[in-house]
């Protein structure tokens, strides 16, 4: 669904503005202020200014141009966190090229996927990927791979593509061209209940939404510090901690990833006064010792002021969102007390619906349908890339967009985050669709019929386990089936996604039409 027209005359917030003009804003107003603190492991910590940053990204913008990427073209960017990671997006959105982000735990068919799915004509990566994305993104035109593993020496010596270094031009050449805020800008891959992921399509309006909202969602000022380590492909730490740290002039600290035993002497030394995290982090966080000197102030979270995690002595705001929201639809109140294990009360910036199947509004106390209903291309991504029958379906007759997450109504305006679509699982951070996975295995020789579902996990919050029905059934089955269906989901789906367990039955429950009965299934797993 293209972005649609407007009536004339009417003016939107960024009108005439797009990503370069906030990093070049920001270079000029804060120029010698840090704006990313680049944190590898096991090395001294590098500071990057607003204006040192701003030069660099014009030089690699002139030196893709250089390189034949033209406006409109889309660059893959398989990195795990790095300085090169955010040089690499934004020189891509200066030049007008569209930065693809990709999940770095990717399975090889499914790298396959995304680049021959959005036509990249480039990749950048990094070592420990260089031979898995040159394999497998045939139709790339060049590939630069970086001189780090995420600030770690390389394994091994590389021997595809040119160097990250070799792509730097003179940023005096750095390309120019009318801002259009309605521009693509960058695509992220997410997961949905289909068996391939769908590409969302950002907006430089919608990137500079994300910016602007999430700042303000989370009371971001140009003092604060913010430390980020989910990953950098994602929307979390892309728009809700860089983007936001952008749109204030504040500080960035990046991190390669979460490391527990790590973290509180980066936040002692830089400061951090605000982290986006998730419980997998908590909890992980609890087994070290909280300093006393820290200066945290807020965090972010799935769920407003967790009891569990009091120790912290942090205010914790809750939150929901997607990355087609790009912020926060529901969000906690960093001012007020919020309701505990809330997610939030409705953002101003959205018309939020919770509905019964029958799409009757409910009440308090019920559990409803999540829906979400904003500006398509501003406050709503732009579309699903080549996925015009996806786009339509996502949307019901008055504009609100289907989020497939279910939620309770709680008194005062707050949400209880109720249960995902039922064939959507959540594995440590990751949304994980149970078809992806049953796809896979379907087509394992001696498979006759597979379902997956979620099973709780102390650290991960689910894992998938799968129900096999083999042909002939469990007494029938071959004695090596459970290693060849391994070996399949190894090959085919990155390795948060690859079954903790697999069970031979001979039947599975039925309900209606003979599906299978996924919440007896549940039942069976705990």
């Amino acid at each position: 669904m293209p972005i649609p027209q407007t009536a004339a005359g009417l003016v939107g917030p960024f009108d005439g503005l797009d990503i370069p003009w906030l990093l070049k804003m920001r270079a000029a107003v804060r120029r010698d202020h840090a704006f990313l603190i680049w944190a590898p492991f096991g090395a001294p910590a590098r500071r990057w200014s607003y204006g040192e940053f701003h030069e660099r990204v014009g030089a690699l913008a002139a030196g893709l141009a250089k390189r034949g990427v033209k406006p409109g073209e889309y660059v893959l960017i398989h990195l795990d966190n790095c300085i090169e990671a955010l040089l690499a997006w934004f020189a891509c959105v200066e030049l007008g090229a569209i930065a693809v982000t990709t999940n770095t735990r990717s399975a090889p068919a499914e790298i396959e996927y995304f680049a021959d799915h959005c036509g990249a004509v480039a990749a950048i990566t990094q070592p420990a990927y260089a031979e898995l994305v040159a394999q497998n993104c045939r139709n790339i035109r060049w590939l630069a791979v970086t001189a780090h593993d995420a600030g770690a020496a390389p394994a091994q010596a590389v021997s595809r593509g040119d160097s990250f270094a070799s792509l730097f031009a003179d940023s005096a050449d750095r390309p120019r061209r009318a801002a259009d805020p309605l521009a693509p800008c960058s695509v992220q891959y997410t997961s949905g209940t289909t068996s391939r992921p769908k590409a969302v399509l950002w907006t430089h309006a919608n990137a500079l939404w994300g910016a602007k909202i999430n700042a303000a969602h989370e009371d971001l000022h140009a003092s604060d510090v913010h430390q980020t380590y989910l990953p950098l492909f994602h929307t979390n730490a892309l728009a809700y901690s860089m983007l936001a740290t952008l749109w204030v002039g504040a500080t960035c600290v990046i991190q390669p990833r979460f490391s527990a035993s790590r973290f509180w002497g980066v936040a002692r030394e830089h400061g951090s006064t605000w982290t986006s995290t998730i419980p997998f982090c908590m909890k992980a966080l609890l087994e070290q010792e909280v300093p006393r000197d820290h200066k945290f102030r807020l965090w972010g979270t799935a769920i407003n002021e967790p009891p569990a995690f009091a120790a912290f002595g942090v205010k914790m705001i809750g939150w929901w969102g997607m990355t087609e929201t790009i912020t926060h639809g529901i969000v906690g109140e960093v001012d007020q007390p919020n309701i505990p294990m809330s997610i939030g009360r409705a953002a101003p910036e959205y018309q939020i619906r919770i509905t019964d199947d029958d799409g009757r509004p409910t009440e308090v106390g019920d559990t409803g349908n999540l829906s979400i209903k904003g500006i398509v291309g501003l406050s709503l991504f732009a579309e699903y890339l080549h996925n015009e029958k996806a786009t339509r379906e996502s949307f019901d007759e008055h504009g609100f967009f289907l989020t497939g997450d279910r939620v309770e109504r709680l008194e005062n305006g707050f949400i209880r985050f109720g249960d995902r679509a039922k064939d959507m699982l959540k594995v440590g951070g990751e949304n994980v669709a149970a078809s992806e996975i049953e796809q896979v295995i379907a087509v394992v020789a001696g498979v006759r019929e597979a379902a997956v579902v979620a099973k709780r996990h102390p650290m991960l919050d689910e894992v998938p386990v799968v129900f096999i029905i083999p042909h002939g059934g469990d007494a029938g089955a071959a004695p090596d089936l459970h290693d060849r269906v391994m070996a399949a989901c190894g090959a085919g789906l990155a390795d948060f996604k690859v079954p903790r367990e697999i069970r031979l039955v001979d039947d599975m429950p039925r309900s209606t039409l003979e599906k299978v009965a996924k919440a007896e299934l549940r039942k069976m797993v705990g």
